[in-house]
């Protein structure tokens, strides 16, 4: 999908960061399976792709933490594992965030109510 976006490189990026956070969310609210995100995302072609596409240490580690999701539920306790989860989703989240900074013009600030 990110491969056949047509634009410029930065909205690619852009692109990248919102289906991540779409992922993340339908992760927290259980529509995905860490499992089903790997088999249909998180999976060696897009980590190999996003690694020589975007070849930014954000995109990557986005990536990389999707690609362990499955994982933390193998190798910890239930509840261990499902704490470390919404911890990996909200790191995940933050790096989705970066990237759409990264995007935001620097002369626009958000306002904030008094």
């Amino acid at each position: 999908m990110l491969s056949a976006a047509k634009g410029a490189f930065a909205q690619q990026q852009e692109l990248f960061a919102l289906l991540n956070l779409g992922l993340v969310q339908s992760l927290a609210s259980g529509v995905v399976s860490p499992t089903e995100a790997v088999k249909r995302f998180y999976h060696a072609e897009n980590c190999l792709y996003v690694q020589k596409h975007f070849r930014q240490k954000v995109a990557h580690m986005i990536m990389s933490h999707g690609v362990q999701l499955p994982d933390l539920f193998e190798s910890l306790p239930a509840e261990g594992g499902q704490r470390e989860f919404y911890h990996e989703l909200e790191i995940m989240r933050s790096l989705c965030l970066q990237l759409l900074e990264k995007r935001r013009p620097s002369s626009i600030t958000p306002r904030v109510a008094a």
